[in-house]
């Protein structure tokens, strides 16, 4: 098991959740009830919607997680936040859930940066097949995907504790070329309202306007996201521009205007022999359900944060953000058998 988790699992006896055909570039997805057969236990359930294999995993407290076995799309992440027995909210920004056009969510992203303006996505479609569960009673659960796109080897798991779910990387470079990455794991979190959407634990953080990957989950494009917004009562972020380095000077950022950030050291400041990093952890508010979530990364270097601002008028009512930790700006460079893990963690304490 590729854990990069707090609990220690032991080795699993792999047994491949998929079937190919005559033709090697097709891959048949083995049907919910066998996956339960041989991968089912308590709090792991395979399951189908709308043709779609998907897994849902659920803790002893009744927070769970939904997972799109295709294109290891997280869909859904509901943990338990009240003391009451009832006391469970929907976490992430999701259209058109257990469909093969969902939107939104968590997603895993993983571009060709070999040569400048390279947008190729290194992730096959639909080409994620289960590789391994494993579980510490019912307090801790984990489901282990696998694919491969061209020389790569890359294994992603989704773990689901009490208070917090966490989503890890693992990519493998089985090629005789260094491969170099533009990743992410980007998750789209939802707000009661656009003016009670806020971030906080950032401050002092160098930052510029800047694109998010290009992703077949995203809500809005590369384009859409730094696309300014000048009309009604909120706007853009004043005097943001593209290439322009500033440092968040206030502790608490509202994301009701329209932005689209990464968090980095600039890439003058990392010749320096030392330089300040971006922090590992950063907490999301929601004034309207009073709640926060903390945001952790591992392996990543940056942090990227927009806010669609009216944008999000399209999708509905409620708003959302989109945030992860992200190699953007210094994309990861995996040398001939090596490998390059990363990793997020949303945790909370609002019990």
């Amino acid at each position: 098991m590729a854990s990069l988790l707090p609990f220690s699992l032991p080795k699993p006896n792999i047994i491949k959740a998929s079937t190919s055909t005559s033709a090697p570039s097709t891959t048949t997805l083995i049907i919910p009830e066998n996956l339960n057969e041989k991968f089912g236990r308590k709090g792991i359930k395979f399951l189908e919607s709308n043709n779609i294999p998907m897994v849902e995993l659920t803790v002893r407290n009744g927070s769970s997680v939904k997972l799109s076995i295709p294109d290891a799309h997280v869909t859904s992440y509901k943990p338990k936040v009240y003391w009451k027995d009832d006391g469970f909210e929907e976490v992430l920004y999701t259209v058109g859930a257990d469909t093969a056009k969902a939107k939104g969510g968590i997603g895993l992203v993983i571009n060709d940066a070999s040569e400048k303006g390279s947008k190729a996505s290194l992730i096959p479609a639909s080409q994620w097949t289960v590789k391994d569960v494993d579980s510490d009673a019912i307090d801790a659960l984990q489901v282990e995907l696998s694919c491969s796109g061209g020389t790569l080897d890359i294994t992603y798991v989704v773990s689901l504790y009490p208070l917090s779910v966490a989503t890890a990387v693992v990519v493998k470079n089985n090629g005789k070329k260094a491969v170099t990455l533009a990743s992410a794991i980007l998750s789209h979190l939802k707000f009661k309202k656009r003016g009670g959407a806020g971030i906080q634990g950032l401050r002092g953080c160098s930052y510029c306007t800047y694109a998010p990957l290009p992703s077949p989950f995203e809500l809005l494009s590369p384009s859409e996201a730094i696309k300014t917004e000048s009309s009604g009562w909120f706007g853009s972020e004043p005097n943001e521009k593209p290439g322009s380095w500033k440092v968040q000077d206030v502790p608490f950022t509202i994301l009701s205007n329209k932005l689209s950030r990464v968090y980095a050291a600039p890439p003058a400041e990392r010749s320096k022999e030392f330089y300040y990093t971006t922090p590992s952890k950063y907490e999301t508010l929601d004034q309207g359900r009073e709640l926060f979530f903390r945001v952790i990364r591992l392996g990543f270097e940056d942090i990227y944060l927009g806010s669609p601002g009216s944008f999000s008028e399209k999708y509905g009512k409620e708003y959302f953000i989109c945030t992860g930790p992200a190699s953007m700006l210094m994309p990861v460079v995996v040398q001939p058998g090596e490998k390059w893990k990363g990793a997020q963690v949303i945790e909370h304490d609002n019990l």
